[in-house]
């Protein structure tokens, strides 16, 4: 599909007399050889004008040059005479000559070729001889070409095409074997004045050589293959009519030779073993005499082995093949050429009638209509000799090398171009597309109108159409054209984007994207292929320097996507979201991306053609959420025009029942938006209530109009959860209107919801017809619900709900019915049986006998299920104080156990011995104040109850008590003895507050010291025994480390250093995290996990310390009234230093001041705000202040 443009044409000045070109691929100039004033010039074209290099006198007989090449490395040139002297002519000589005939063959040279690496010239003599010459034109091979080498063939020949071995019986033809050809060549040369010499090719990797030579005894064209060794490979078969040229393609597949006949002349193709392996017929020339042909002088490949050039004697052809078809894509009407050895599509002109050199430099690009909707019919015009191809894609997508439309055109095309019309569009009688076909020697014009069915009309240059008689010449035909294309959009600046040789993607000298092998852009997209196989996208923003390449990921970004190997773009089609691409073998694929098709539904959106939208969602399976997702707020006001444009009820259905809580536009499709249009990655996924919303926005505007029944249905039904009562009760409205459709949406809702929901459903809407109706469609036994139907239909209605709402476990309803029964026994059994005591109680709230009833059941109920407190209040209110007191007092309730056991009454003994057993169990739950009344109010024990108000530091209450039972004796005895003892427990553990801060403080200090000086003795270990670590061991974690159990840093805080956002969660399994978190609790000496333990320890002591900080404030206050002031003094000292110790733990561990919080990791690898431990201020009693303190 691609046509071969000149962009680039440089013309000499004089070249009169120029014998010979050769390419200095170093400095990108060409060379010639000059025969000017009896002398030989070797010059240089570089720029505008020539550079002598050397000059000397020719030869003395009538010499022609057989070969001249460059060597760019030692900057010399070497020039092969067929009179037999090899001339070396050096640019920068040093100690050496510099015009040196390094070598001569007396029998002549016949032809001559340097191998492609320039290490090797292989010459033939007019003597039959093959020589090697190395590039010190040292003998290296030389051998004679002989009849013999024929023999070297093993093919055999058995007969095949001669007449005596022909079958000629009945149907003959039908029985032949299409493999067997009908004739056999021998081999005889042309009847033509053909050349005789021979032409040597190599192939291009240098390590073959092949020479096409007349062998003389047999008068037979033979192709020899020699190896770089100079051992003969293979020979040719027989072919009738070949001539002298001969190309092997560089990539080493085929050689290309020429076959004469006596009315055609074909290119055919051989293998390495010089088998036949197809052909291409050349066509008749224009501008030759009839009756005559122009003779082909040479065939010559160019160095990508895409482009085959044909010299005849007055022109260039070249020749492109795509999908096994030859193409001919140039003629030039000059005799001799000269590919690039680099450059692959540009070479040199030896124009000898106008006496000037040609630099062409050439592009394989399409031709293509523009990428502008709503004319985007993809048409591309693809250039064969005299015919022009021309197919838009979005009418037919035929395959090369057909096309929908073949011109026949007046010449042979070198360049088209195709065009928007520029007349007016109510101008309907002008055609829509200008096609403009350059020729060699004159231009043609026509115009196509893709919206008929109408061919390609000739246009004169007045704009009529009709027969044209062709122009003659067409000035600057071959002017310098730019390596650039101008692009200009409707939603974007002018902007120019250039494709460099080397592939990069140019935007006014900036790099876009390296590897680049095509692009095409369209009004919202740059898109361009790459050498690794992908299509990439790229939003055009309004400024074109903000542009966003796509990483090549296609397995999550929708920009990306994989092509097959080597594709490139031929043209684009945005208004029905198609890429056509071209297979490296030439055939077509149309693909239809996600980031043209997303662009496309986003103006049909913006422009609420929803029908537009909607269909392309449908054929291009994009998910239907993005109609309403991209613009929810005009979709939900215009859901009534979203209606009106759909039409069909079976689309509707579609785009409801695809709808989702996610919000597309910000999840899969996100990417696919321009960065300055792209929603925020952190916006919640799912959008609750979006569904509901959208579904409810179609029943209102169907129920404004005659809507079909089954959208009603399927927006109930695709609510979230399902409204699946009100889709059967739609179904129950049209059964009531006696429709013939009921089954026909009894089918319908059957397929959008699960049928045994439904069952249950139309079951529980008391409908027993419409329930055998859902049961018909399901895959129920009829022996099982057609009995079960009809006992309910036996039953009274209540009995019938009852028995209903009890099938389908709705107890709380069943419930209800039994109730209106008037079955109380069946109540209490039913309310035992499911636990509906709440329920049950409710009904009956205002009839007292059958409340108590069901209370009672509730509170025995409650009693067996532990549930102590709540029972005690129900037989509280059962008046049941027995059961009342006993449970109070399982609920630890008691002051409540005690006063109900006081009402009933019970005997004093009992209830002595109920206040000891709660007191003994106030004691256990270390509730002194609790005990200590207990035996003050119910047992009259004053001395007990002194002294568990001074367990728990209530040394007023205790010293109130003493005091107004009037048993002061108990001061000493009991009242001081509690304030030693709190003292020494108050002591002690001040004691060990001390010693565990001093201990865990520096040994966290140690512990940071640690990790700050050597974190990798710190996190893994000492590995080595405290020895150096070798050189040759690699510190750094593996990927698989770092997958499997985190790097050296991070595989206990669960964080990826390399991995994405999301994958900071742990992937640990469950085992090994709660072996994780065991090593955690326990924070073993020495582990990573010490230092995180040890933090933990000093804000709990330290929490400690501030709960304790009341009670020794009491006890220091009754120890000075008890005149114990030294005790005093020291239990304030000692809590005044552990305090004081606490404050400065705080700021060393914590390392922040005690207002701010702190970030950690918790188990999960997760930070967590944790508030740094406040150190709650000890005030100390007045009466103890020294002087100095």
């Amino acid at each position: 599909m691609r046509n071969l443009r000149c962009v680039q044409q440089l013309s000499s000045g004089d070249a009169a007399g120029v014998r010979a070109l050769a390419w200095d691929a170093t400095n990108d100039s060409v060379l010639c050889l000059r025969d000017a004033c009896g002398l030989l010039n070797l010059e240089r074209w570089a720029g505008d004008e020539f550079q002598q290099i050397a000059s000397w006198d020719p030869p003395q007989y009538p010499y022609q040059i057989l070969d001249l090449r460059f060597f760019g490395d030692t900057n010399s040139a070497c020039i092969v005479f067929d009179g037999g002297d090899l001339v070396v002519v050096r640019e920068y000589p040093d100690d050496e000559e510099k015009i040196e005939i390094v070598g001569s063959i007396d029998s002549g040279i016949s032809a001559a070729a340097w191998s492609p690496d320039e290490e090797l010239l292989v010459i033939t003599t007019k003597a039959n001889t093959l020589i090697y010459l190395t590039r010190d034109f040292e003998d290296l091979v030389s051998l004679e070409l002989t009849a013999r080498d024929l023999e070297i063939s093993d093919r055999v020949s058995v007969g095949w095409g001669k007449q005596e071995t022909q079958f000629k019986g009945r149907k003959a033809r039908a029985l032949r074997d299409p493999t067997v050809p009908e004739t056999v060549d021998d081999g005889r040369l042309a009847e033509t004045n053909e050349f005789h010499e021979p032409t040597i090719s190599w192939r291009g990797d240098g390590a073959f050589v092949a020479i096409n030579a007349i062998e003389e005894s047999t008068q037979r064209r033979v192709i020899r293959v020699f190896s770089r060794e100079g051992a003969l490979d293979s020979v040719s078969e027989p072919v009738n009519g070949l001539i002298a040229p001969l190309s092997w393609r560089p990539a080493g597949n085929l050689l290309a030779g020429i076959q004469l006949f006596e009315d055609k002349r074909q290119v055919v193709f051989f293998e390495r073993n010089g088998l036949r392996h197809g052909q291409f017929h050349l066509r008749p020339l224009d501008g030759a005499e009839h009756g005559t042909e122009v003779p082909i002088r040479a065939l010559q490949w160019n160095v990508d082995s895409t482009v085959l050039a044909i010299s005849y004697d007055d022109r260039v052809q070249m020749w492109t093949m795509g999908n096994y078809h030859w193409y001919l894509k140039q003629e030039i009407f000059e005799p001799s050429m000269l590919w690039h050895p680099e450059n692959p599509l540009k070479l040199a002109l030896l124009s000898k009638s106008q006496d000037k050199i040609q630099r062409l430099q050439y592009v394989l690009d399409v031709c293509s209509s523009p990428i502008v909707p709503p004319t985007d019919y993809g048409l591309v015009a693809v250039i064969d000799g005299k015919f022009l191809k021309v197919t838009p894609f979005r009418q037919a997508n035929i395959p090369p090398p057909m096309a929908l439309y073949e011109i026949n055109l007046p010449a042979n095309a070198n360049d088209v171009m195709v065009t928007l019309r520029e007349a007016a569009p109510e101008q309907s009688s002008q055609p829509l597309f200008q096609i403009k076909v350059l020729h060699p020697k004159q231009t043609s014009r026509y115009g196509l109108d893709c919206g008929r069915s109408e061919p390609p009309t000739r246009v004169h240059e007045d704009g009529t159409l009709g027969q044209h008689q062709p122009e003659t010449s067409l000035e600057n035909s071959g002017s310098e054209r730019p390596l650039s294309f101008e692009v200009l959009s409707p939603s974007t600046e002018p902007g120019e984007f250039r494709l460099a040789g080397n592939g990069s993607l140019l935007l006014r000298g900036r790099l876009l994207a390296t590897g680049c092998t095509s692009f095409l852009v369209t009004p919202s997209h740059l898109i361009f292929t790459t050498s690794q196989h992908l299509l990439k996208f790229v939003h055009l923003a309004t400024n074109l320097e903000a542009l966003e390449v796509p990483p090549d990921t296609p397995e999550s970004d929708e920009r990306c996507r994989s092509i097959e190997r080597g594709a490139k773009l031929v043209t684009a089609m945005p208004s029905i979201f198609a890429v056509v691409l071209q297979m490296p073998r030439g055939n077509l694929e149309t693909i239809y991306p996600r980031a043209l098709v997303l662009a496309g539904l986003r103006q049909s959106i913006a422009q609420k053609k929803y029908k537009n939208a909607f269909l392309a969602c449908r054929n291009q399976r994009v998910d239907m959420n993005i109609i309403h997702d991209h613009q929810p707020e005009q979709f939900i006001a215009n859901v009534g025009i979203f209606i009106d444009q759909i039409r069909k009820s079976e689309h509707v259905d579609l785009f409801l029942s695809a709808l989702k809580e996610e919000d597309v536009s910000r999840t899969m499709y996100r990417e696919t938006l321009r960065a300055d249009e792209r929603p925020d990655a952190d916006t919640s996924r799912v959008q609750n209530g979006k569904v509901n919303r959208i579904c409810n926005a179609f029943l209102e505007a169907l129920s404004g109009r005659k809507a079909n029944v089954k959208n009603l249905i399927t927006a109930q039904v695709c609510k979230n959860p399902p409204d699946l009562d009100a889709g059967l009760m739609e179904i129950v409205q049209l059964r009531e209107k006696g429709s013939d459709q009921v089954d026909e949406v009894v089918e319908h809702i059957c397929f959008l919801a699960d049928v045994n929901r439904l069952y249950d459903n139309a079951l529980g809407l008391y409908d027993l017809r419409l329930a055998l109706l859902i049961a018909q469609q399901s895959q129920k036994d009829p022996k099982e619900y057609l009995p079960f139907l009809q006992n309910l239909q036996r039953m009274d209605t209540l009995r019938r709900r009852f028995s209903i709402d009890d099938y389908l476990g709705r107890f709380k309803k069943a419930i209800r019915h039994l109730c209106a029964l008037s079955a109380f026994a069946e109540v209490k059994s039913y309310t035992t049986k499911h636990d509906l005591y709440e329920e049950t109680m409710g009904l009956y709230r205002y009839d007292e006998e059958k409340f108590s009833s069901i209370m009672q059941l509730y509170a025995d109920h409650l009693r067996n299920t532990s549930q102590f407190k709540a029972a005690a209040t129900s037989f509280h209110y059962l008046n049941d104080m027995t059961q009342a007191s006993e449970c109070y007092r399982l609920a630890n309730q008691w002051q409540e156990s005690l006063s109900t056991a006081t009402l009933i009454p019970v005997p004093s003994d009992q209830l002595r011995s109920l206040a000891t057993s709660s007191a003994q169990s106030a004691i256990e739950t270390k509730d002194f104040r609790a005990a200590a009344t207990i035996f003050l109010d119910y047992l009259q024990d004053i001395p007990s109850a002194t002294k568990y108000f001074c367990k728990g530091y209530l040394f007023t209450e205790a010293f109130r008590t003493i005091t107004l039972s009037s048993q002061t004796d108990l001061l000493p005895s009991i009242f001081d003895t509690g304030l030693t003892e709190n003292m020494a427990t108050i002591t002690e553990l001040l004691a060990d507050c001390k010693a565990q801060l001093t201990a865990q403080v520096a040994r966290i200090r140690e512990l940071r010291q640690k990790k700050k000086e050597d974190p990798l003795a710190f996190f893994e270990g000492d590995i080595n025994d405290g020895k150096e670590i070798p050189d040759d061991v690699s510190l750094a974690a593996t990927d698989a480390a770092s997958t499997m159990g985190g790097s050296l840093f991070t595989r206990y805080t669960n964080r990826s250093m390399t991995g994405t956002a999301e994958t900071g969660t742990s992937r640990r399994s469950s085992k090994n995290r709660r072996r994780e978190e065991r090593k955690r609790a326990r924070g073993k000496k020495g582990s990573v996990y010490e230092e995180e333990y040890l933090v933990s320890s000093v804000r709990r002591l330290v929490e400690r310390v501030n709960s304790v900080g009341d009670e020794v404030g009491r006890l220091v206050e009754w120890l000075v009234r008890r005149r114990m002031v030294e005790r005093a003094r020291a239990v304030e000292g000692g809590m005044t230093e552990v305090v004081g110790l606490c404050g400065t733990a705080v700021k060393d561990v914590f390392g922040v001041d005690e207002e701010k919080a702190l970030l950690v990791d918790d188990e999960e690898g997760k930070q967590e705000k944790r508030d740094v431990p406040v150190v709650k201020e000890f005030v100390r009693l007045a009466l103890l202040s020294q002087p100095g303190n």
